[in-house]
C-alpha cells in the first residue's frame, strides 16, 4: 500500500520561506503527474502546481513566481519551494501523484501539511 508522507509546513512572516517535501513510501511506477494542493478555510482544494512526467511544469497564477515544484522520480519525492510566502498562501497543503500501473490507474494523497503565514 502506497502512502505519501509530506513534512516542511511551519509557521513563517510573511516574505519568508519554506520548503515542502512528500515522500512515497512502496513502489510507484507509472507515475503521470505530482501536484501539491491545497485547501484554505471554508474554501475549496485547489491545484497549486503540477509536475507531469514530460516535466513541463504548471502553476497556479496566485503562486507564479513565487513557488517552485520539482520531483525526483526515482526516490519518488515531490518538493514545493515557497518564497515571498504572503498570509494568503496560508492553507494545509497536500501532495498528489497520480499514474497508471499494471493494476491500473492511481491517484494517491498526503495526509497534508499546515502552512500558516503570519502578516
Amino acid at each position: 500500500q502506497v502512502q505519501l508522507v509530506e513534512s516542511g509546513g511551519g509557521l513563517v512572516q510573511a516574505g519568508g520561506s519554506l520548503r515542502l517535501s512528500c515522500a512515497a513510501s512502496g513502489s510507484i511506477r507509472g507515475i503521470m503527474h505530482m501536484a501539491w494542493y491545497r485547501q484554505a478555510p471554508g474554501k475549496q482544494r485547489e491545484l497549486v502546481a503540477v509536475i507531469p512526467s514530460d516535466g513541463v511544469t504548471g502553476y497556479a497564477d496566485s503562486v507564479k513566481g513565487r513557488f517552485t515544484i520539482s520531483g525526483d522520480n526515482a526516490k519518488n519525492t515531490v518538493y514545493l519551494q515557497m518564497n515571498s510566502l504572503k498570509p494568503e498562501d496560508t492553507a494545509v497543503y497536500y501532495c498528489n501523484i497520480d499514474g497508471r500501473s499494471e493494476s491500473g490507474y492511481y491517484n494517491h494523497w498526503g495526509q497534508g501539511t499546515q502552512v500558516t503565514v503570519s502578516s
